[in-house]
């Protein structure tokens, strides 16, 4: 962890107070915080155990990265916005996206899952970075409209080497957009490591683009709440964009095709597992006595009905139409699209007279 990064709450569970990110926070959303983080890793768990069996075709892995992602949903207003990528669960679990309904995606059931407007959530763009620009559009947006909201766009390390998030930090600055870009920053963009990416440490980039550049603990469940809140706010009063780099680490694989084994060392595995942002928060709750077993029993006993919840429903989901995936993919009829379904109805004509 590099020393620069703001922490409020130290591995051991201590609170350490910061002058520029004050926060107050009471126990119970402490504990509430514990309970969604906990909840975000059972269906991380429950997701790669489903894909691993056939009812998923795949998932991106969240552990060890839930804290920042905790922390930065609470730290967004209801009306505010988010533009993430495909490992966010954290955010999406707090903003109202239930498990069996954000996997339905996954399973291959549906072009989109949720409802934007109800959650405040896009839906995934799977070109790496591009979904960056979308944020700034949205926040240039709003900030015509005139509304006190704000724009969270959240990528990993790896998408700060494309163009389209470069364009956007442009963009942003460039307009003094409401929305702050948070990059979790894991170590790895799939086998490639942070330091054949960038030369320096992300955060630094800001200052070129005009913009605060802020590095955190991405562990540390408070000072991604804190932090996030802190810059939210200041966006959406006229202060401009910012960058958060949140210091985290990628547990798992990239993805459930992947296999990290090839080419990272093991030994970091220990480091990390230290830090963990779970074991964290349930220290400090300890520590500052508001809470005991019985409250991390309820929350293990959730989080056992979650995953029952989860297998359940996601095997019990019937087979879409496949002609499904012709609808709705432009607001009006597109002749090129219309060729693809015939072309798709007649294929399945065929198989049906063969069978």
């Amino acid at each position: 962890m590099a020393e620069t990064a703001i922490q409020l709450l130290t591995p051991e569970g201590t609170r350490v107070e910061h002058p520029d990110y004050p926060l107050e926070v009471s126990a119970e959303q402490l504990r509430t915080m514990y309970r969604d983080i906990a909840i975000t890793r059972r269906m991380d768990v429950e997701s790669t155990a489903l894909q691993r069996t056939g009812e998923l075709s795949l998932w991106c892995p969240t552990l060890g990265q839930e804290g920042v992602q905790v922390g930065a949903g609470h730290a967004m207003r209801p009306g505010d916005y988010g533009f993430t990528t495909y490992r966010e669960s954290g955010i999406f679990h707090v903003r109202g996206v239930e498990a069996d309904e954000l996997l339905q995606l996954y399973r291959g059931n549906t072009h989109s899952s949720w409802d934007p407007q109800r959650v405040g959530l896009g839906l995934f763009t799977i070109v790496i970075g591009s979904h960056a620009l979308h944020a700034v559009g949205y926040a240039m947006g709003i900030q015509r409209d005139g509304t006190d909201d704000a724009v969270l766009a959240c990528f990993g390390d790896g998408a700060t080497s494309t163009g389209d998030v470069h364009e956007a930090m442009v963009f942003a600055a460039a307009f003094s957009s409401p929305v702050v870009f948070l990059v979790q920053n894991n170590q790895w963009a799939i086998s490639v490591p942070v330091e054949r990416q960038s030369r320096v440490p992300i955060a630094q980039r800001a200052l070129a683009y005009g913009m605060p550049g802020i590095r955190i603990d991405g562990n540390d469940v408070l000072a991604g709440l804190a932090v996030t809140r802190t810059l939210l706010d200041r966006a959406r009063e006229g202060g401009g964009p910012a960058l958060i780099e949140a210091i985290t680490y990628r547990m798992g694989p990239h993805t459930t095709s992947d296999d990290p084994t090839r080419y990272r060392d093991e030994s970091d595995y220990a480091h990390w597992d230290e830090l963990d942002p779970l074991e964290r928060l349930r220290r400090h709750l300890l520590l500052i006595g508001e809470a005991d077993e019985v409250f991390f029993a309820a929350v293990e006993a959730e989080c056992e009905e979650l995953g029952e919840k989860v297998r359940g429903s996601i095997r019990g989901m019937p087979d879409p139409d496949p002609m499904l995936m012709f609808d709705a993919v432009y607001a009006e009829p597109h002749r090129d699209v219309e060729a693809d379904r015939a072309q798709m109805g007649a294929y399945f004509t065929r198989l049906q007279e063969s069978a």
